[in-house]
């Protein structure tokens, strides 16, 4: 995501290289060229202008330290004042009532449904609560169908009354049902337009009046860039919703809905959609979303990511598999996994500083990590319990089994012996990686 804008303000600040102060002159040249950058992702344009406006006010009236260059400095403000832009902090979802209610709003194909799935798991997987789907969705065909294949892939029900045509009905007996099932979160999936019309606005204004939402989310299409904009801003408008959810913003190179909309209709960015499976969500840090503008990579959200994956039992007992020699290839497939659940690997990759402008144009696929788990399926169990049992007629039949050839095989094999012994030098170590002798020095 970004990868235009981010190429675009790293050559505006090129522009300060080398200069040893700012002055009016070189911000002027440099700002010029950032908001050009902006325009082009197809930021509102009175965004960018008042953006660059705040940047140049801020960098005119700031001392030059000895020891910051005017280029990194720049950096420093114009990585505020995006965070800024973009709401300053995270906004937490307000679920006060019992069942607590919340409303989805957009155009059809917005990604409605799906992000209902989505917050759905999330709530159910990650805050422990107890969710209800419910479709009011009364028009599309097959939107009911749809919700329900997204409530069985997560295990969350649905509510649905398929022969009802009056949605304030069916959110109004959902709400009931929530209560009398004891769900904590009820989550209404409403109907769309291909664009703003009177019709839609009516009958999800009457569905607000009837369940009275504890929150109402505007869910939009991030790659229609400005006109994402204008739609969130026409809803807004007639039903004041409390936050918007950005989808699709892994396949925007532009970003600019993520950074005008929050401007446009002060209301925050409260989630982001990242893919199609259902964890494919994050909540919206701003901080942390201009660092990946700016090509500075996100630890904290890669951390974060990690950690969710992270099974302190499966460590304990990775760790005694290690003292004893016996870690194996079935263990090297379960870390594979847990790598695999975390999300895309190019998109993981992005997170760490200075590795996504690396990988711009290397086309790293979801499946990256097919021909290891295929070579390693191909083992026998007793195989992959005591790798050393490995010679090379075994390696020929693992080549065949698994479509690869043996030197795929014997790198492989040979990956993994590394991995083995770094993980059980850490594990020596207390868990810490040993000092590595001064080869520089006699």
């Amino acid at each position: 995501m970004f990868e235009s804008l981010t190429e675009r303000l790293e050559r505006s600040f090129k522009i300060l290289k080398g200069q040893g102060k700012i002055t009016e002159i070189n911000v002027a040249e440099t700002l010029k060229d950032v908001r050009r950058a902006l325009l082009d992702a197809d930021v509102n344009y009175k965004t960018a202008k008042t953006f660059t406006d705040e940047v140049k006010q801020k960098a005119l009236g700031m001392e030059v330290l000895t020891a910051v260059k005017p280029n990194e400095l720049m950096v420093k403000i114009v990585h505020d004042e995006l965070a800024n832009l973009m709401g300053g902090q995270a906004s937490e979802l307000q679920l006060k009532n019992r069942p607590a209610v919340i409303l989805m709003a957009g155009l059809q194909g917005s990604g409605k449904t799906t992000f209902s799935g989505k917050l759905a798991n999330l709530l159910k997987n990650k805050k422990g609560k107890n969710p209800l789907l419910v479709a009011c969705d009364i028009y599309r065909p097959a939107a009911i169908d749809q919700l329900k294949v997204v409530g069985t892939q997560i295990s969350v029900p649905v509510y649905a009354e398929e022969a009802n045509k009056n949605a304030v009905e069916i959110a109004q007996n959902a709400v009931k049902f929530a209560k009398n099932q004891n769900h904590d979160v009820v989550i209404i999936d409403t109907a769309g337009r291909l664009a703003v019309d009177e019709t839609i606005m009516v009958e999800i204004d009457a569905v607000k009046n009837a369940v009275n939402p504890d929150e109402i989310l505007f869910v939009v299409d991030s790659m229609t860039g400005q006109d994402a904009v204008n739609t969130a801003k026409e809803f807004n408008d007639r039903l004041d919703f409390t936050g918007v959810v950005l989808t699709k913003l892994d396949g925007d190179t532009r970003g600019g809905a993520a950074l005008s909309i929050r401007s446009v209709v002060e209301k925050p960015i409260k989630f982001v959609g990242i893919g199609e499976k259902m964890d494919a969500l994050d909540v919206f840090h701003p901080a942390r979303m201009a660092d990946r503008i700016l090509g500075m990579g996100d630890i904290v959200s890669l951390v974060e990511k990690a950690q969710e994956q992270y099974d302190e039992a499966e460590a304990r007992k990775m760790a005694k598999k290690l003292a004893k020699n016996q870690f194996g290839f079935d263990d090297f497939l379960a870390q594979i996994g847990q790598i695999k659940k975390m999300g895309n690997i190019k998109d993981l990759a992005s997170m760490i500083p200075g590795v996504g402008k690396a990988l711009k144009d290397v086309d790293i696929q979801d499946d990256a990590f097919k021909s290891i788990e295929a070579i390693i399926l191909s083992m026998t169990p007793y195989e992959r319990q005591h790798p050393d049992v490995l010679n090379g007629s075994r390696k020929q039949r693992i080549a065949t089994g698994s479509g690869t050839n043996i030197q795929e095989v014997n790198r492989l094999i040979k990956q993994f012996e590394g991995m083995r012994k770094m993980m059980k030098m850490v594990q020596s170590h207390g868990g810490k990686l040993p000092k590595m002798p001064n080869l520089g020095r006699r």
